[in-house]
């Protein structure tokens, strides 16, 4: 067991202006989803350009953004924003919420698809493998920032904050959501698969990963668990996630439809 540093949560101050570690996270999760499209795109094999990547980072960017900032209000601040609607703003304070983000980034990626003339699931796919390691260190973010602890433990890797040993929820799921999940899907994606594959077990691998770790992270103290006592929102947000992830494999490898992403 380690004692929490509480870190401060502030990597740089210059003047009134505060650059905080959790946002900076953010931007280490764009720079490198960035740095690997454009890896992908320069394949002799690969129907995708440079500048298609570019847009589609800053399509992703404003979707994730808005769409976890408004899904974490949603889901978890009704309260807060009644009280304070421009708090919605407040990104560096923390509070964003990755189903909200999935849902503001596909919405995101079906504008920049249109205006491409690609096809939806073929640029769901080429984008299936980009964020985890945003995600990895947003988590990273939720530890300096103290937000998001798990349950009380007596495990030798416990974090003690304010004397009581925890479970640290967050690096577990930096862990499976950032590390793992990048690793099985750059492997999985690094040889053309049907359609939809990618994306289904994008689906189907973080659904699981974020289920299993919400059994010892502690739920939102005004949401609390919903159901039989142990039932969380994330819970509840990631079973459509690995059932939509499940369906989409099945299809993939039913109709063994080929790529758009290649040649």
């Amino acid at each position: 067991m380690f004692v929490y540093p509480n870190p401060d949560p502030i990597a740089l101050s210059l003047g009134p202006l505060h650059i905080r570690w959790y946002g900076l996270m953010y931007l280490v999760g764009f720079v490198t989803a960035w740095w690997l499209a454009r890896r992908r795109a320069t394949r002799p094999d690969s129907t995708w350009t440079t500048t298609d990547v570019d847009d589609l980072i800053f399509y992703s960017a404003l979707g994730i953004i808005l769409g976890g900032r408004l899904g974490w209000m949603l889901f978890y601040g009704t309260e807060r924003i009644l009280e304070e609607p421009f708090s919605v703003l407040r990104i560096w304070e923390g509070g964003m919420s990755f189903h909200g983000g999935l849902v503001g980034v596909l919405v995101a990626l079906a504008l920049f698809a249109r205006r491409r003339g690609k096809a939806l699931v073929d640029v769901f796919d080429f984008a299936a493998p980009l964020p985890a390691i945003g995600f990895g260190a947003g988590r990273i973010g939720n530890f300096i920032n103290g937000e998001l602890w798990g349950k009380p433990t007596d495990v030798p890797w416990a974090v003690v904050v304010d004397g009581v040993p925890l479970h640290p929820s967050q690096l577990y799921e930096a862990a499976l959501e950032g590390l793992v999940l990048f690793v099985i899907l750059w492997w999985f994606t690094s040889t053309p698969r049907p359609r939809w594959a990618p994306s289904g077990l994008f689906l189907l691998c973080y659904g699981v990963f974020r289920f299993a770790v919400e059994f010892v992270r502690v739920p939102d103290a005004n949401r609390g668990y919903l159901l039989l006592d142990w039932v969380t929102m994330g819970q509840l947000l990631s079973l459509p996630m690995i059932l939509a992830g499940l369906w989409m494999l099945a299809i993939a490898y039913r109709r063994h439809e080929p790529s758009g992403n290649y040649r």
